[in-house]
C-alpha cells in the first residue's frame, strides 16, 4: 500500500503543538506520525495515497485550534524505510507508566524493571505508549480489575492495550483497527510479547455486531469516531461492563459524556494530561 509523507513545520513548535496537529490530521485521514520528543524536529505524518483528500487537509488545518502557531508543510511519496530505525533515531525511548508498566522496543538497552514489560516495535503505527492518550489508557488498565474479563481494543494501533490486558489476566481480547499497517504490526507485537488470546481484526465498528459481548471496551481513537461509534460499543457491552475512551481534548469531555449518558452509561471519572483527556464509563448491571 502506497503512502504519502508530509513534513509539517510548526512555528513555534513543541510537543503539545505537534500532538494537537496530529489529532487534527487524524480527522483528515492521516494515520501514522513520527516526531522527536520536545517537538524540536518537524512532524512527519503519513496518509494512504488513495485515501488522501487535499480538501480534507486544508479543512483540518483551518480548524487547527492553537492561535499563534504557524503551520507549513511539504509533500512527497513515502519511501520504504526501516521504521524501527526511524523511531529509534527520532523519538522512541522506554516509557514507564505509574512505576508498574514499562514499554520498550527490541533495540533498547538498560530498560527499567517493572511489573509489566511490553515490547513494542512500532514500525509505521502510532502507538508506542508515549502519547498522552495511550499512557493514560495504560494507567487506567493498570488500575482496573481485568482478570477473567473479555476485552475489546478499538482503534488498537500497535495493540499495546490488548497486550497489557492479557498480561493482567484478561480471558481474551479482540483488537480492531481499520489500517492494514496496524493489523500487521499488532500481530508482530503480540508474537514479540509471547501472549495468546488476542484476535486482531481489520475493520471498524461495523464488525462488532458479530463479536463479543465484552466486559471492557477500550477505545483510543478521536472525538468524531467515538461519538459516531459509541452506540456500537455499548450494544456489545455486558451488564456492568466498563468503557475507557481517549483521543480527545479536555474541552470535548462534556460532549463525550453527554453521548455516553444518552446511551445509558454512568460516568465514572475523567482525567487529562497535556490537554488530552481520558474518560471512564460503566454500563449499569442488570
Amino acid at each position: 500500500m502506497k503512502y504519502l509523507e508530509f513534513t509539517f513545520t510548526l512555528t513555534p513548535s513543541d510537543d503539545t503543538a505537534q500532538d494537537v496537529l496530529a489529532a487534527v490530521l487524524a480527522d483528515a485521514g492521516f494515520d501514522s506520525f513520527v516526531h522527536e520528543e520536545g517537538g524540536r524536529a518537524p512532524l512527519k505524518a503519513y496518509v494512504k495515497k488513495d485515501a488522501f483528500s487535499p480538501a480534507a487537509l486544508e479543512t483540518a488545518l483551518a480548524a487547527y485550534p492553537m492561535p499563534g502557531v504557524g503551520v507549513a508543510y511539504t509533500q512527497a511519496e513515502a519511501e520504504d524505510k526501516d521504521w524501527n530505525e526511524e523511531w529509534e533515531r527520532n523519538y522512541y525511548s522506554p516509557l514507564v507508566v505509574d512505576g508498574r508498566c514499562v514499554v520498550a522496543s527490541t533495540f533498547h538497552k538498560d530498560v527499567p524493571e517493572a511489573e509489566y514489560r511490553i515490547t513494542i516495535d512500532p514500525r509505521m503505527s502510532f502507538g508506542t505508549g508515549h502519547h498522552a492518550t495511550t499512557s493514560q489508557m495504560i494507567s487506567e488498565l493498570l488500575r482496573a480489575d481485568v482478570a477473567g474479563k473479555t476485552v475489546l481494543d478499538m482503534g488498537c494501533g500497535t495493540s499495546i492495550l490488548a497486550i497489557l490486558a492479557r498480561m493482567r489476566g484478561a480471558a481474551r481480547c479482540v483488537a480492531v483497527d481499520n489500517d492494514e499497517w496496524c493489523v500487521s504490526n499488532s500481530l508482530e507485537n503480540v508474537a514479540l510479547n509471547h501472549v495468546d488470546g488476542i484476535d486482531v481484526r481489520l475493520g471498524d465498528a461495523s464488525l462488532l455486531a458479530g463479536l463479543g459481548p465484552f466486559d471492557l471496551v477500550v477505545a483510543n481513537i478521536n472525538r468524531n469516531i467515538l461519538l459516531a461509534d459509541m452506540a456500537a460499543y455499548v450494544a456489545r457491552m455486558t451488564p456492568g461492563a466498563l468503557l475507557f475512551m481517549s483521543g480527545f481534548y479536555e474541552e470535548d469531555v462534556p460532549a463525550i459524556r453527554a453521548e455516553a449518558e444518552r446511551l445509558g452509561l454512568t460516568f465514572g471519572h475523567a482525567r487529562s494530561q497535556n490537554r488530552w483527556a481520558c474518560a471512564v464509563f460503566a454500563k449499569p448491571a442488570e
